[in-house]
């Protein structure tokens, strides 16, 4: 059974429009809370299925939170309730408090007008394709409210923040510190706001923390991971080691050095990977996804580390790394999964790898990754109606054809449909970056045309 409303990421649109609306969500809710009310938890006698809510900083997110909230109590579940807090806190604190289930509200590295709800389960990760499923299906049902005796109970989790951040910094050696770096910390005015710059300056770092003002409207405006140059200009100002990058709900991370190089996810992941194999305690393989840049699988190769692909999407990612019984996976975007340390892809965790990783080899992020030069990528997205499908047009294959062709073993060329928005993305890349501009283009020109005619 196909999902309706469950992407990749949990369900994610414009506010205001079909199905971000608040009499959705709070349907969503309550179906979410049956679900949960009706399934066996070995609860004492008259407890009831407590869930966690957390937001980002987007002015939407209150209304979000009270239809939610009003949801689930009407299910008869028990909310508690973080305010702020990365999306990786929430799967922390669920499986931290041994809740039934967390809620995120949050469109991740999208701007304001945007909104969304993500769901983790009891152990911290994502809900598996059948509970949402049923979620969806519960949708259809009409909201009944229980009796008052048996409505949900709403409080605040005050201590929430704290709790993180202790957590965060127990993930990085307690023999290390960061003393003597001089950190640009960019919140992109999100959910880390509070947290991520406390976290650098407890372990010793002189902290510079930008864009963590957050009023409802700019988050991920012109900063944090999406926006890099805000990020490269502060670490030139100040004249910083290295600046991290943040997205709204803080859950992906990009870097850059003290010359403003930028350092993608993909070449995190290799940094990370390489220095576990350096200390040995890389556990069996790495897992990227089909937008890997094919430069670090090569590179992966000659350090003789297995390299796996999976669908583009960290739920991919991690079935992967799952089923394989790795623990080392992620995207280019900065959505990195290292699953000793966490269930889920976690920004601020990720940094602190990587920060491990330059204390202890006393390198610097250019030193470290000296070896690896990636190839030139160009990401093409083209808007198409809603369900239109490329695989079978006759130009577009022809055009795909020609590229491998002439890029051979060395190119790759990725057509995928968004799992969150009406789009075909083309992408593209190879040694010489003039043949993948050139490719890409042709290829995003099919798309579009195909489209118009469709």
């Amino acid at each position: 059974m196909n999902k309706k409303y469950f992407g990749t990421d949990g369900i994610r649109g414009r506010v205001g429009e079909f199905p971000i609306i608040p009499e959705f969500i709070m349907h969503l809710g309550y179906s979410a809370g049956k679900i949960l009310a009706a399934s066996d938890w070995h609860l004492a006698k008259g407890e009831r299925p407590t869930v966690l809510i957390g937001k980002d900083t987007r002015v939407s997110g209150y209304m979000f939170e009270s239809a939610l909230e009003a949801g689930f109590s009407a299910a008869g579940v028990d909310v508690l309730l973080s305010g702020p807090l990365p999306t990786s806190a929430i799967a922390y604190l669920t499986r931290a408090l041994r809740l039934q289930a967390g809620i995120v509200i949050s469109a991740s590295h999208n701007l304001f007008e945007d909104n969304g709800v993500k769901f983790f389960s009891s152990g911290g990760t994502k809900l598996p394709d059948d509970i949402e499923i049923k979620i969806e299906a519960g949708l259809n049902n009409p909201i009944q409210t229980m009796p008052s005796a048996k409505l949900g109970k709403v409080q605040r989790l005050n201590d929430a923040t704290g709790r993180y951040i202790e957590f965060c910094k127990s993930t990085f050696p307690y023999d290390l510190d960061l003393r003597g770096l001089r950190i640009v910390v960019d919140c992109a005015h999100g959910a880390a706001y509070h947290i991520a710059g406390h976290v650098m300056l407890e372990l010793g770092a002189d902290v510079i923390t930008i864009c963590a003002e957050p009023d409802g409207f700019n988050i991920n405006h012109e900063c944090g991971a999406t926006h890099i140059t805000t990020l490269q200009n502060s670490v030139k100002q100040h004249g910083a080691d290295l600046g991290i990058a943040l997205d709204g709900d803080g859950d992906r991370v990009l870097m850059v050095d003290k010359d403003g190089t930028i350092y993608d996810g993909d070449v995190l992941l290799y940094i990370i990977a390489k220095h576990r194999q350096q200390k040995n305690i890389l556990k069996g393989g790495v897992v990227g996804t089909l937008m890997t840049n094919l430069a670090i699988e090569k590179a992966f190769g000659e350090l003789g580390i297995p390299f796996m692909r999976a669908r583009v999407g960290d739920r991919h990612v991690l079935e992967l790394l799952i089923k394989n019984n790795w623990q080392l996976g992620g995207e280019g975007s900065g959505h990195i999964v290292c699953l000793d340390k966490h269930t889920t892809g976690d920004g601020i965790i990720t940094a602190l790898q990587i920060l491990y990783a330059l204390r202890d080899t006393a390198l610097t992020l250019a030193k470290f990754t000296q070896d690896v030069v990636l190839y030139p990528q160009r990401l093409i997205n083209v808007n198409v109606p809603k369900g239109f499908d490329f695989r079978n047009d006759v130009t577009i294959t022809l055009s795909t054809q020609q590229a491998e062709s002439d890029l051979g073993s060395d190119g790759r060329i990725l057509l995928r449909a968004s799992g969150t928005e009406p789009l075909i993305r083309v992408m593209v890349e190879g040694r010489m970056k003039q043949k993948v501009d050139h490719w890409a283009e042709q290829i995003a020109n099919a798309v579009q045309l195909a489209a118009n005619l469709q």
